[in-house]
């Protein structure tokens, strides 16, 4: 089923990137939006609008417009981030330039409201006030993610709240906007949302883990990213919890270093991850995030079927094999 909605997905994607002039604007977009990737948001807004009873085709407008505007943002990411690869290719400021990257960027945020636009004008007007309302907590979210590490003390607390607003709330407005698309009204479709907020954390959660953990050939970015760049992770605040004065101490001396050969730092931070349990505490919340996902689904208004569809899709996301 899953694959069903992949595949009629990207076919709509593939209609949609056609080429329009100035190349130079145009082309880094459809680069992005065409490296691939699991397209999970897209295919969330399809599988609920078809669950509530809906034509899972009439959401794919607004599943290309969460892919559109997610695509926006890592392009803007990667700039800050100054990441040299995004699922596994060089990102759109290498292959192009940073103005380059943040005026195709610009352009991508405009089509991903365009897309909406062939909808009856009251559903368009709550998908539109559903997107902007994401949108804003996204940048917020990012923004306290680049604040993080000016600031001395991060909480806990403090990191979920930014990860939920940074990845979570676009997971949850895919799923509302499925929902709605499908007939639900918004109060109707609140369920979806946090279904999606739950499974956004546990899904960030992973790649927290997967950026130290991962394997360089599958994850697709650079292994390490976040050491590399002193972000306090919740693997670095669990380590800091966790660990003796020793281990702190050495933690945050790596957190303010930027090796120009960062291999070193790099293992010396994951081993204290190791050492202190933190690498397995935050797979035992990533597990508690999952499982809070499916209670979730449990309150949807639909068929046992169509919920197994949901669990099915919850576990194979959290192993990777989407």
């Amino acid at each position: 089923m899953i694959a069903s909605y992949q595949q009629a997905f990207l076919a709509y994607l593939e209609e949609s990137l056609t080429e329009r002039v100035p190349s130079t604007l145009y082309e880094p977009a459809n680069y992005i939006l065409g490296l691939g990737g699991k397209r999970i948001r897209p295919v969330l807004a399809l599988l609920t609008a078809d669950a509530v009873g809906g034509e899972f085709k009439s959401a794919l407008p607004a599943a290309l417009a969460v892919e559109v505007f997610h695509n926006f943002s890592l392009v803007h990411d990667d700039i800050m981030d100054e990441a040299p690869l995004r699922r596994g290719k060089p990102t759109v400021h290498e292959k192009w330039n940073a103005n380059t990257g943040i005026l195709s960027g610009d352009v991508m945020l405009v089509m991903a409201y365009e897309c909406l636009n062939d909808y009856p004008p009251a559903l368009f007007a709550e998908l539109t006030q559903l997107l902007s309302k994401t949108a804003r907590e996204v940048c917020e979210g990012q923004q306290y993610d680049m604040d993080f590490p000016l600031q001395e003390n991060v909480s806990q607390e403090e990191y979920l709240k930014m990860i939920r607003m940074k990845t979570a709330v676009l997971l949850g407005c895919s799923l509302q906007m499925g929902a709605m698309i499908g007939g639900l009204s918004r109060s109707e479709s609140e369920p979806f949302y946090a279904f999606g907020i739950q499974l956004g954390l546990a899904f960030q959660l992973q790649d927290d883990y997967l950026d130290a953990f991962g394997d360089p050939a599958t994850f697709g970015k650079q292994v390490g990213g976040d050491i590399i760049e002193n972000k306090k992770t919740l693997l670095y605040l669990l380590a800091l919890e966790k660990g003796d004065e020793a281990q702190r101490s050495k933690l945050m001396d790596l957190f303010t270093t930027t090796p120009e050969d960062s291999t070193e730092k790099i293992e010396k931070a994951k081993a204290i991850f190791r050492s202190t349990g933190a690498d397995n505490s935050i797979q035992a919340l990533m597990e508690t995030y999952t499982q809070n996902a499916l209670k979730e689904v449990e309150k949807f208004k639909i068929s046992s079927e169509k919920k197994a569809a949901f669990k099915a899709f919850s576990v194979q996301l959290m192993e990777r094999k989407l």
